[in-house]
Protein backbone atom coordinates (compact mmCIF):
# COMPACT_ATOMS: atom_id res chain seq x y z
CA UNK A 1 0.00 0.00 0.00
CA UNK A 2 1.56 3.00 -1.03
CA UNK A 3 1.41 5.77 1.66
CA UNK A 4 -0.76 9.60 0.56
CA UNK A 5 1.89 12.19 -0.97
CA UNK A 6 2.45 14.89 1.90
CA UNK A 7 0.80 18.19 1.31
CA UNK A 8 2.02 21.41 -0.12
CA UNK A 9 1.69 25.00 1.54
CA UNK A 10 1.56 27.85 0.31
CA UNK A 11 2.05 31.10 2.15
CA UNK A 12 1.18 34.25 0.51
CA UNK A 13 1.71 37.36 1.80
CA UNK A 14 2.61 40.07 -1.56
CA UNK A 15 0.06 41.24 -3.54
CA UNK A 16 2.50 41.71 -6.36
CA UNK A 17 0.65 39.70 -9.92
CA UNK A 18 4.40 37.79 -10.64
CA UNK A 19 4.20 36.26 -6.95
CA UNK A 20 0.60 35.95 -6.59
CA UNK A 21 0.68 33.80 -9.63
CA UNK A 22 4.14 31.88 -9.05
CA UNK A 23 1.95 31.14 -5.61
CA UNK A 24 -1.01 29.79 -7.72
CA UNK A 25 1.40 28.20 -10.37
CA UNK A 26 2.83 25.72 -7.49
CA UNK A 27 -0.31 25.09 -6.15
CA UNK A 28 -1.97 23.89 -9.36
CA UNK A 29 1.17 21.72 -10.41
CA UNK A 30 0.95 20.18 -6.89
CA UNK A 31 -2.95 19.70 -7.67
CA UNK A 32 -2.13 17.96 -10.99
CA UNK A 33 -0.06 15.62 -9.18
CA UNK A 34 -2.48 14.51 -7.07
CA UNK A 35 -0.92 16.74 -3.70
CA UNK A 36 -3.38 18.51 -1.13
CA UNK A 37 -2.47 21.94 -1.24
CA UNK A 38 -3.81 24.63 1.29
CA UNK A 39 -3.21 28.42 0.30
CA UNK A 40 -3.01 31.02 3.23
CA UNK A 41 -3.70 34.56 2.21
CA UNK A 42 -2.62 37.46 4.44
CA UNK A 43 -1.82 41.39 3.75
CA UNK A 44 -1.66 42.20 0.12
CA UNK A 45 -2.36 39.34 -1.23
CA UNK A 46 -5.50 38.56 0.98
CA UNK A 47 -6.59 42.28 -0.22
CA UNK A 48 -6.18 40.94 -4.04
CA UNK A 49 -8.15 37.90 -3.63
CA UNK A 50 -11.11 40.08 -1.66
CA UNK A 51 -10.87 43.15 -4.25
CA UNK A 52 -11.07 40.28 -7.29
CA UNK A 53 -7.99 41.41 -9.01
CA UNK A 54 -7.26 37.92 -10.25
CA UNK A 55 -7.88 38.50 -13.96
CA UNK A 56 -5.52 41.51 -15.91
CA UNK A 57 -2.04 40.89 -15.13
CA UNK A 58 -1.29 44.41 -13.36
CA UNK A 59 2.50 44.42 -12.57
CA UNK A 60 4.49 47.26 -10.56
CA UNK A 61 6.62 48.97 -12.16
CA UNK A 62 4.19 48.37 -15.44
CA UNK A 63 5.81 46.18 -17.77
CA UNK A 64 3.55 45.95 -20.52
CA UNK A 65 5.73 43.60 -22.50
CA UNK A 66 5.60 40.85 -19.98
CA UNK A 67 1.51 41.88 -19.74
CA UNK A 68 1.55 41.37 -23.87
CA UNK A 69 2.98 37.92 -23.13
CA UNK A 70 0.72 36.33 -20.74
CA UNK A 71 -1.83 36.95 -23.46
CA UNK A 72 -0.30 35.55 -26.27
CA UNK A 73 1.49 32.74 -24.77
CA UNK A 74 -2.29 32.03 -23.21
CA UNK A 75 -0.76 31.92 -19.75
CA UNK A 76 -3.28 31.57 -17.38
CA UNK A 77 -4.40 34.24 -15.01
CA UNK A 78 -4.92 33.94 -11.43
CA UNK A 79 -8.25 32.99 -11.50
CA UNK A 80 -7.85 30.50 -14.10
CA UNK A 81 -4.89 28.88 -11.74
CA UNK A 82 -7.34 29.35 -8.56
CA UNK A 83 -10.31 27.73 -10.37
CA UNK A 84 -8.06 24.63 -10.73
CA UNK A 85 -6.85 24.73 -7.38
CA UNK A 86 -10.05 24.31 -5.96
CA UNK A 87 -12.10 22.35 -8.52
CA UNK A 88 -9.38 19.42 -8.11
CA UNK A 89 -10.64 18.94 -4.99
CA UNK A 90 -7.67 18.87 -3.31
CA UNK A 91 -6.83 22.38 -2.50
CA UNK A 92 -8.49 25.23 -0.31
CA UNK A 93 -7.63 28.82 0.64
CA UNK A 94 -7.59 30.00 4.23
CA UNK A 95 -7.32 33.89 4.79
CA UNK A 96 -5.62 35.29 7.97
CA UNK A 97 -8.11 36.73 10.52
CA UNK A 98 -5.42 39.00 11.50
CA UNK A 99 -4.67 40.31 7.92
CA UNK A 100 -8.47 40.96 7.36
CA UNK A 101 -8.53 42.72 10.59
CA UNK A 102 -5.34 44.61 9.55
CA UNK A 103 -6.98 45.69 6.47
CA UNK A 104 -9.79 46.95 7.68
CA UNK A 105 -11.70 44.55 5.53
CA UNK A 106 -14.10 42.63 7.57
CA UNK A 107 -16.54 44.00 5.74
CA UNK A 108 -15.55 41.56 2.54
CA UNK A 109 -14.74 38.60 4.85
CA UNK A 110 -18.10 36.85 2.44
CA UNK A 111 -16.46 38.24 -0.51
CA UNK A 112 -14.16 36.67 -2.71
CA UNK A 113 -12.99 32.85 -3.48
CA UNK A 114 -11.42 32.03 0.27
CA UNK A 115 -12.85 28.70 1.99
CA UNK A 116 -12.25 29.51 6.09
CA UNK A 117 -10.71 32.27 7.85
CA UNK A 118 -8.11 31.09 10.34
CA UNK A 119 -5.84 32.77 12.69
CA UNK A 120 -2.12 31.89 13.89
CA UNK A 121 -3.33 29.35 16.11
CA UNK A 122 -4.79 27.39 13.62
CA UNK A 123 -2.46 27.87 10.30
CA UNK A 124 0.50 26.93 13.19
CA UNK A 125 -1.30 23.50 14.02
CA UNK A 126 -2.46 22.59 10.47
CA UNK A 127 0.85 23.09 8.99
CA UNK A 128 3.24 21.95 11.80
CA UNK A 129 5.50 19.16 9.84
CA UNK A 130 4.45 20.18 6.53
CA UNK A 131 7.89 19.84 4.51
CA UNK A 132 6.81 21.53 1.44
CA UNK A 133 6.26 25.04 2.49
CA UNK A 134 6.39 27.91 0.28
CA UNK A 135 6.10 31.94 1.35
CA UNK A 136 5.91 34.33 -1.24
Amino acid sequence: MSTPAPKVVVFLHSGDYDRVHQGLSIAAAAVASGRKVEVYLFWWALERFLEGRLDEPDFEPPREDVADRFETRRIPTLRQLLEHVRESGLGTVQGCTGSLGALGAEHLADKGPIDGWVGWSAILQRTGGVVDRFYL
